[in-house]
């Protein structure tokens, strides 16, 4: 699923000034109340999270406007606001009630009630209020058909968007994220438009191809599409490693970037890219002795040890399976980089998981029989400057999800600042299925906290390779080659543990 990114500049977002709960908590005649009276309101700030009409900048050689009707129909009620599109900043959400959101001629209206006891919040209503924020910027997507080319009287290329199909959340926004980078729209229908286009010559094409993708990669990832389409017969274009073809950068790399919001547990350890297949990387440690010392004038600066571990590398070749019908071979319309990308994404998702976790498990467990035993653990075990997650399977979410405090409060909460919007000791959890993290037995659960980006390293080759095959009677589509490497960092960053709940 693509995602766009688009900036709101002329946003009219303000902050509303809190106000008494009566109109009798000021009177005309009284002094306005103080600063921490007024703290004590509700904060709001209100503006506009999108325009209708109103000509984006330059995308990459064609503006954009959104049709005022692009948004009807549209499922609003998971939209939540962001602090610069940091999703551990949440500012408010239409699910908890604290976002109204509201379409009218000029475009879709918003008004949030900011918690000001969380200090980011209070911190973003007042660089509202300062106008030291004044931008806004959304995060949408747009199906096949939703969106149109055309061209205005001064030969300028326009795309219209005629309706958006989800829209994810609102942000306000510093430095505008607005550039290249950050503009995605479906490849095809422009380039069906550009190539609809005749000039008085008769060419086709000699407007101003200025695409949003870099052309080299647009011409790459054609060849690819003709690859598919030709079932490994045309390879132009494309570079080949052995009998097989290299998968372009623009299919791999959106599946390697971490998204800190998920069940892989690649986006917590570290990943280092590398050119070579084996090696020692030199990845800093976490020893909180190491310091800087001071330095007399003119003196020579003395010799610090660093907490440098040189963790030694042999990556391996790993292969799977994306299946692709004769009827998607055959549909033109077909986004083949899309489907790849999210075949692909499960193999690598779990991959990672397993790899990481037959790492965790080489680890000796302590075993504990109730929350306080997991409390000694994580406090007596794991240095306090480390950043721990905590890993459970679903037997052992379960068991944690019932246990509650001498008052008889749960001790796993949701929590939206945390990236799995569940945690425990103020930690993030992790949960994993049972089948990719077992029991250790009947009644006896897994589980790991540490700080897997100094616990793991997992280095990944820069290049995925593909080759067309037909896997039996009745399948095929592309085997997928990639080389990577699971290897510990410091093992002493992550505690694992066995809750053993038949002798509770």
């Amino acid at each position: 699923m693509i995602k766009d990114l688009r900036l709101v500049a002329n946003a009219e977002l303000r902050a509303q000034q809190p106000q008494g709960d009566t109109p009798e908590d000021v009177n005309a005649g009284d002094q306005q109340p103080d600063d921490k009276q007024q703290d004590k309101q509700p904060k709001t700030i209100e503006g506009y999270a999108l325009l209708f009409n109103s000509p984006s900048k330059d995308l990459g050689g064609f503006v954009e406007v959104i049709d005022p009707k692009a948004l009807d129909g549209v499922d609003l009620s998971n939209v939540i606001m962001l602090d610069q599109h940091d999703y551990s900043k949440p500012l408010a959400s239409v699910k908890a009630g604290t976002l109204k959101l509201d379409t009218d001629s000029k475009g879709l209206h918003f008004v949030a009630t900011l918690d000001d006891s969380v200090s980011y919040a209070n911190d973003a209503y007042q660089n509202v209020k300062s106008g030291n924020v004044d931008s806004m910027s959304f995060r949408f997507d747009v199906d096949d058909g939703g969106d149109e080319f055309t061209k205005d009287k001064d030969g300028k290329i326009v795309r219209t968007i005629k309706h958006v199909k989800d829209l994810f959340e609102v942000s306000t926004v510093t430095v505008p994220a607005y550039d290249d980078s950050n503009v995605q729209v479906n490849k095809r229908s422009y380039e069906d438009y550009l190539n609809s286009q005749d000039n008085q010559k008769g060419d086709k094409q000699t407007m101003t191809k200025q695409t949003i993708i870099d052309p080299a990669q647009n011409g790459e990832l054609r060849s690819f599409d003709n690859y598919i389409r030709s079932q490994g017969e045309t390879r132009d274009g494309l570079s080949t490693d052995g009998n097989g073809v290299l998968i372009p950068s623009e299919v791999i790399t959106p599946i390697f970037k971490s998204k800190k919001g998920t069940n892989r547990l690649s986006d917590y350890a570290t990943v280092k890219q590398v050119s070579v297949g084996q090696g020692s990387y030199p990845i800093a440690g976490n020893d909180p002795s190491k310091v800087l010392a001071t330095k007399a004038e003119n003196a020579a600066i003395g010799d610090v040890d660093p907490e440098v571990t040189g963790v030694e590398f042999k990556t391996e070749t790993r292969a799977g399976r994306v299946y692709l019908s004769q009827e998607l071979v055959d549909d033109n319309a077909i986004n083949f980089s899309a489907e790849i990308q999210a075949q692909m994404q499960k193999l690598v998702d779990n991959t990672d998981n397993a790899q990481i976790i037959a790492k965790l498990k080489t680890l000796t467990p302590v075993v504990v029989k109730d929350v306080d035993g997991i409390k000694q653990a994580k406090n007596t075990k794991l240095d306090p400057s480390l950043q721990p997650v905590v890993v459970v399977n679903q037997s052992a979410f379960n068991w944690l999800d019932t246990q509650r405090d001498s008052e008889g409060r749960y001790l796993m909460a949701s929590d939206l600042t945390a990236p799995t919007s569940r945690s425990l000791f103020g930690l993030p959890v992790v949960e994993l299925s049972d089948a990719v993290l077992p029991n250790a037995g009947d009644g006896q659960f897994t589980m790991f906290i540490g700080d897997l980006a100094e616990t793991v390293a997992v280095f990944r080759r820069n290049q995925v390779t593909t080759k067309w095959t037909q896997f039996d009677s009745y399948s095929q589509g592309l085997a997928i080659m990639l080389r990577n490497d699971y290897e510990f960092i410091d093992p002493s960053a992550t505690v694992a543990l066995t809750i053993d709940t038949t002798t509770a």
